[in-house]
């Protein structure tokens, strides 16, 4: 069955999971225009749905002969149970259809906005002047033609009245030509106005939705360029109290909040209602005092401050409550049992005196990096001593980065709201690296890891993973290329146990949406992770939200950590030089051997007016009872310490933590000198693209446009690009067309399936991720690759 524009429509009683209380209950549930909808029962239809899931960037996935999920990524899933097997499939059938359809539906609307959001070039115009002035000049020619006819016409009728020596039999067939000759001239005149009225029509239409599209960007602008007027005259006179020497008010930013105060006692909020607001308190002029301070209580100077949002779990009678009140929200199960409640942390370093000062004396900045010793390697201060014989010859830059000037605004006004992973970019914004590669720099600091796993304290091991983890960030402070889009089925290898004692492989397994799943193994710990994102463009700046999960696991102690990615920001779009910020709250969570230890670190927003450093992270570990142990702090781009707490005092919602002396856990290691030449690369990420035998015939480092830009070739490198894209589109047409096919004929019609990973059912949770099958470094051994795709 079918709606009016084609799209797949079903409807029926079906049994979907809602609580651990109440297990599977029995819903309506209506498919139309690719979302499918659910209620109580069919007369809840006209007013009160209970959920939707769009279909066109969902994942559908069977569980057992009557169960199948539904994911868009995170944020909605619904677990649905069929009564029979063929039901089921029915279902499964119809959803993947109507998915396709929708995804066709939309790609369709993208390219129209796309058509007509483009400037017409003269040409066109000049032609389109030209066609409708020759239509107008054909419609006057008729006209005249009319009216020197029509005369005619009326002088035949009016000789017909008359008696002249002429026949009448004469007089007649006068009349029949002049009127024959009118006939012919209006039925001219009414094609060429039709002809007309049809080329104006057509014009029209497509240049209103220009014009509208034109006046929603001119809008768009002058409210852009209207903030921007605001944020400068509060620059101005920020600057003016500063040369004054007078206190800088706290200014509100559109999109966060943040704020100086003093620590002083708070209350917690029962609930925060977005992710989005995030307060940051600091009394300290320069974010942290310096280790080797002797700190008190009495001054609200000496106290750093800020807020931290915990997530707890609500206890199974709140669930109970809950389930007597299915809301219409569209919510995740996980997210429905899950209550934010604010803290206010105060931290307070232990007085000590060291050695060579006397006590109260400052310590300087540097006794920090000295407080974990390094080791003889200048690599890493945990000193990994890598053996050069043992090691392989790897390349240390790439070619430098062409200039090609481009208009990134001229290209990027039309994208205003839309999804950038769905738009096709030209190379002249990109690095040569691909998506995967990038999140293979994830894993550069590991020797961390390997210092970690050592640790017997859980909460010690969770500090220095928290550290590892804001590594990951470092190299996005001045890395604005935007990386290739992996196709569907493309790879990336990346063997470097000879150095950092890793090996990882990257597979991209899902097109919509766009889904990348990466296996990292060492001897010591392996981790795998599913990255997900949706970004959007706002005119003023690029907002990518990461969506997936990370894991990691600790091969000696078993216990196992997971946590999810921040939001990052791409600023100055329109104007200045463009600048990344990493900002929000991440929550790493213990399970297995670390069950109910975690660890709540806040990435601090960047801000003009704030007197504390930039591009800070705070934040805390804490043990099964939730009582802080560790606190974490330092910057993204820079350096991260960590101290044990050594004892809590105040009142639970505005506690004060006294810390023991803080131990560098993480440093940067330095760019190499000239790498603003060459995409500002570190060493590391020089070397993933290096060519490399034997890898598979899907590896990134094979894909043409990505080498062309490499080596500097970008109009050869567009050009490949685009060949690419088109031959994708193709081969998922082709899928498309096979499942509408097996669709009609009542078959099953198999869902993609990746050649190195497979969707399984989350240990300990209701969530399908892609986990590695082992299997690839066999075939590479083998070289054994039957069944990779063609993708190059």
């Amino acid at each position: 069955m079918t709606d009016e524009k084609g799209l797949p429509e079903m409807k029926g009683w079906l049994l979907k999971w809602t609580n651990y209380i109440k297990g599977y209950q029995r819903r309506w549930f209506v498919l139309s225009k690719g979302v499918l909808s659910y209620y109580r029962n069919q007369s809840e239809i006209n007013h009160t749905c209970r959920g939707t899931i769009s279909l066109h960037g969902a994942l559908i996935h069977t569980v057992d002969s009557c169960t199948f999920v539904i994911s868009n990524g995170g944020t909605q899933t619904f677990h649905i149970k069929a009564g029979t097997e063929v039901e089921r499939q029915s279902w499964v059938t119809a959803l993947e259809l109507a998915k396709a359809k929708a995804i066709r539906a939309i790609e369709s609307e993208e390219e129209e906005e796309e058509e007509t959001a483009q400037v017409v070039p003269s040409q066109e115009i000049n032609s389109v002047v030209r066609d409708l002035t020759d239509r107008l000049e054909n419609m006057r020619t008729c006209y005249d033609l009319i009216i020197k006819h029509g005369a005619a016409l009326q002088r035949a009728l009016n000789d017909l009245e008359t008696n002249e020596e002429e026949s009448l039999a004469s007089r007649t067939k006068i009349v029949n030509e002049r009127a024959t000759l009118f006939r012919i001239t209006s039925n001219a005149m009414i094609n060429a106005g039709i002809e007309y009225l049809n080329a104006a029509e057509a014009q029209g239409h497509k240049w209103s939705k220009m014009l509208h599209h034109e006046r929603e960007q001119r809008q768009r602008l002058e409210e852009i360029v209207e903030q921007m007027a605001k944020q400068q005259s509060q620059m101005e006179q920020a600057a003016v109290l500063v040369r004054q020497n007078k206190p800088v008010p706290p200014m509100v930013s559109s999109s966060t909040t943040m704020s100086l105060g003093t620590s002083g006692g708070g209350t917690a909020n029962s609930v925060v209602t977005s992710d989005d607001d995030m307060e940051f308190f600091d009394a300290e002029e320069h974010g942290y005092s310096p280790v080797g301070t002797s700190r008190t209580l009495n001054s609200p100077q000496d106290r750093g401050t800020f807020i931290l949002k915990l997530n707890k779990r609500r206890s199974s009678s709140e669930d109970q409550v809950e389930g007597h009140m299915e809301g219409s929200s569209s919510e995740s199960d996980e997210q429905k049992r899950t209550v934010q409640t604010v803290q206010q942390v105060c931290l307070v370093s232990a007085p000590r005196v060291a050695s060579g000062c006397q006590e109260g004396e400052e310590g300087e900045d540097d006794d920090v990096d000295k407080a974990l010793v390094p080791k003889s390697s200048t690599d890493s201060i945990y000193g990994r001593n890598w053996n050069p014989d043992q090691m392989k010859k790897r390349r240390s830059r790439v070619p430098d980065k062409p200039h090609y000037p481009l208009s990134l605004w001229g290209i990027m006004k039309n994208c205003i709201g839309k999804d950038l992973s769905k738009i096709p970019m030209p190379v002249n914004f990109n690095e040569p690296l691909s998506m995967l590669q990038r999140l293979v720099e994830d894993y550069e600091y590991t020797e961390i890891l390997d210092y970690a796993s050592t640790c017997q304290d859980e909460c010690e091991q969770l500090a220095y993973l928290a550290a590892f983890i804001v590594s990951a960030y470092a190299t996005t402070s001045n890395r604005i290329g935007k990386p290739f889009n992996p196709l569907l089925g493309e790879t990336f290898e990346c063997d470097r146990m000879d150095d950092y004692g890793w090996r990882c492989l990257a597979e991209q397994v899902s097109h919509h949406p766009p889904v990348a799943a990466l296996h990292c193994e060492s001897k010591n710990w392996v981790s795998w992770q599913e990255f997900s994102m949706t970004s959007k463009f706002r005119g003023k700046y690029v907002q990518i939200n990461p969506l997936g999960g990370v894991y990691l696991q600790f091969s000696n102690s078993g216990r196992r950590y997971s946590w999810r990615k921040i939001t990052t920001t791409v600023n100055n779009i329109i104007v200045g030089k463009l600048w990344v910020d990493q900002h929000g709250e991440m929550e790493i969570l213990g399970s297995q051997a670390a069950e109910g230890y975690k660890c709540v670190l806040n990435f601090v927003p960047y801000s003009y007016f704030s007197r504390e450093v930039q591009r800070s992270v705070k934040g805390v570990v804490m043990n099964k009872d939730n009582e802080v142990k560790w606190v974490v702090r330092g910057t993204w781009d820079n350096k991260i310490e960590i101290a044990p707490v050594l004892k809590t005092t105040g009142p639970p919602n505005s506690p004060t933590h006294t810390t023991g002396d803080y131990k560098l856990a993480w440093r940067r290691r330095p760019a190499p000198s000239d790498s603003d030449k060459y995409y500002h690369f570190t060493t590391l990420a020089c070397q993933l693209n290096e060519e490399e035998e034997g890898v598979a015939p899907t590896d990134c480092r094979r894909r043409p446009d990505q080498r062309l830009m490499e080596q500097a070739e970008w109009d050869a490198s567009n050009k490949e690009k685009l060949r690419l894209e088109e031959k994708q589109r193709t081969v998922r047409r082709q899928r498309e067309a096979e499942a509408e096919q097996a669709a009609a004929e009542g078959r099953p019609y198999p869902a993609y399936e990746p050649m190195w990973f497979k969707r399984e059912k989350e240990e300990g949770s209701d969530n399908f991720v892609h986990v590695f099958k082992n299997t690839y470094w066999t075939a590479k051994e083998e070289q054994n690759w039957e069944g990779c795709p063609e993708l190059y």
